[in-house]
């Protein structure tokens, strides 16, 4: 799947040890065009993309897989990127986003009945 989006923050990479050996993990958010703001989350694993040399602020086609898994009764869905194109260039004739004043990461809040207000 692939999505559009303005890139708004790119987290600090975190690393471990598994099983399989050392791993890592970095996640970045996108913004997405629309009428309300919406901020989408994605992990990055080990050196599928390289988070650093995309640009805040720049426009992205992130190309990415949506998995979900049950642990205890509950379930969790991780989208995982790996790829990213810019999207800037005249590649597509939709308006540019408006400029980015401040991102908070409670920004387009976890209610459940999707409304703005």
């Amino acid at each position: 799947m692939d999505i559009k989006g303005r890139l708004v923050k790119k987290m600090p990479a975190q690393t471990g040890q598994g099983r399989n050996g050392e791993w890592k993990k970095q996640e970045f958010v996108i913004e997405l065009e629309g009428t309300y703001p919406r901020f989408v989350c994605f992990s990055v694993w080990n050196d599928k993309l390289n988070v650093d040399a995309l640009s805040e602020g720049s426009v992205l086609n992130v190309f990415f897989d949506i998995e979900s898994r049950e642990f205890q009764g509950k379930w969790f869905t991780n989208l995982t990127a790996w790829k990213a194109d810019s999207a800037e260039g005249g590649q597509h004739n939709a308006p540019p986003l408006p400029p980015i004043e401040s991102y908070s990461p409670d920004m387009g809040g976890a209610s459940d009945d999707m409304s703005p207000f």
